[in-house]
């Protein structure tokens, strides 16, 4: 295990979310709220302090080359697990959230983009405070890791721990290279973000919505997670704001490849991609499905569409927003909610969820199986884009499914001792998850997570960082063979 460079790109994301929290301060500090911008210095501090251990730590001795993917997943799952337990401390020592547990739950909530709140009372809390929270689904949608690769290229060059970051944090079952160099890569994946992101914020603009609200939104919006500064959510903001979040909602959960391939103006392999068909197809019947189903709910047929693909877009994109209690629509439509919770958005987009990609993947070996049985002796290959798709590639879904599956039912079975229902329960571990927010019943759109007891908060916790992380680096971490030569 190479323990120096871990240290060092520990040190680095560190070092970087110490920086991140200063907007707050000044934010803290304008507002006149003296112990909130203490909370966010001391912080800031303490985050700036431990990293420049580290640092100073990696430093020591002889400099070790060897970088491999085991070293790859523990970098990823020890900067999400450090900087989430160090970017809960100002909702902490501010006191707006007044337990550790809880102050967790809501950064790890930021960090994974899922949107889950233990907060009764958003518009109580500072901007500073609203402000971090919104930022952190901003810095976690495309993650923190492709950031730093991104922003400092020179950082442990020579070690061969790029592609090993970005397979271990990037969404999807696979990351491909959209440059020669996966540096490059980084680059360009960060500039559509934040291209993408600076229109979403100047179209709220446009549509009347304050400054701080349409920035908060914009980095709930492009990160998929959520967080709203209002109690009500999106429901009282303007139609024209609520269809401007939907489709960007929809289009930062669209393959970040697509919108390279267009700039590219390789528009026929982009538009031919089984994936973003498949995406929008499910988008669009379900749209057509619920807004059959809550026809009778609201007074117009265009207040109806507009509810129903708005919902829609939050779930599938795994954002979280909603603009009505849809807790309260028919049986049917929920359950077409809960079914988009588990697929997710696409692989290589800000979304979470078990992946569109990943969902094609499964259906295609369905059907090779089935063909298998009717002729053995026929080579069967799996293809996806018009190429071939690996065996490893088929493997790793399946061994992703079993996990998945796993970790559903073990979450289930331990919340179901805590829950109000087994609604309640089922919803909680798929929203948290698949990081996607609200559930049903307990914790609906108009509820929150603050009744759950520590031990059911602290396995949502775990639930969310393994959701967002893919699963691995989180197993890999506690894993006993991690850690031995």
């Amino acid at each position: 295990m190479n323990h120096k460079i871990i240290a060092r790109i520990v040190s680095q994301i560190l070092g970087f979310e110490a920086l991140f929290m200063l907007p707050s301060l000044f934010f803290a500090l304008a507002e006149g709220r003296t112990r909130t911008a203490l909370a966010f210095l001391a912080s800031a501090g303490l985050v700036a302090l431990f990293s420049l251990v580290l640092f100073l730590s990696s430093r020591r001795g002889g400099e070790e080359r060897q970088y491999f993917a085991r070293e790859g997943m523990v970098s990823v799952a020890l900067s999400w697990i450090l900087m989430s337990l160090f970017g809960a401390l100002p909702f902490f020592f501010s006191g707006e959230i007044p337990r550790f547990i809880d102050a967790l739950f809501e950064i790890v909530s930021g960090f994974t983009t899922t949107g889950a709140s233990v907060v009764p009372d958003v518009e109580a809390l500072s901007r500073a405070v609203l402000y971090w929270r919104s930022f952190s689904h901003w810095l976690g949608g495309m993650g923190v890791l492709v950031f730093l690769l991104a922003i400092v290229p020179a950082a442990n060059r020579g070690t061969g721990n790029t592609v090993h970051l970005l397979r271990a944090e990037s969404p999807g079952p696979t990351v491909g290279k959209l440059a020669p160099r996966m540096r490059e890569t980084a680059k360009i994946l960060y500039l559509i973000y934040l291209a993408l992101t600076a229109l979403c914020f100047l179209f709220l603009l446009f549509g009347g919505m304050p400054v701080f609200d349409a920035l908060c939104t914009a980095f709930g919006t492009a990160g998929t997670g959520g967080f709203g500064v209002k109690n009500a959510s999106l429901a009282g903001y303007s139609p024209y704001l609520q269809t401007v979040t939907a489709v960007f909602m929809l289009l930062f959960g669209v393959n970040f490849t697509v919108y390279h391939l267009i700039l590219l103006k390789q528009l026929r392999p982009a538009l031919k991609n089984d994936e973003l068909h498949l995406y929008l197809g499910l988008v669009a019947g379900s749209t057509a499905l619920i807004a059959f189903n809550i026809r009778a709910l609201y007074a117009t047929a265009g207040e109806t569409l507009r509810h129903a693909f708005f919902q829609v877009s939050s779930i599938m994109t795994t954002t979280g927003y909603s603009t009505a209690d849809f807790d309260a629509w028919p049986v049917f439509s929920k359950a077409i909610l809960v079914l988009l919770m588990c697929i997710g958005a696409s692989a290589g987009s800000t979304g979470g969820g078990f992946k569109v990609a990943r969902l094609i993947l499964l259906f295609k070996t369905l059907r090779r199986n089935v063909l298998r049985i009717l002729h053995p002796h026929k080579v069967q290959v799996i293809r996806s884009g018009g190429q071939v798709i690996s065996e490893r590639s088929i493997e790793n879904t399946s061994n992703y499914l079993a996990a998945y599956v796993f970790i559903l039912l073990v979450s289930f079975l331990i919340l179901s001792a805590d829950a109000n229902s087994a609604t309640t329960a089922v919803t909680s571990v798929i929203a948290c998850f698949n990081n996607i927010g609200p559930g049903l019943d307990g914790v609906g759109p108009a509820a929150n997570y603050g009744a759950y007891s520590v031990l059911s908060k602290g396995t949502l916790i775990l639930d969310m960082l393994a959701g967002r992380l893919e699963i691995f680096p989180i197993l890999v971490l506690f894993s006993r063979s991690t850690w031995t030569k």
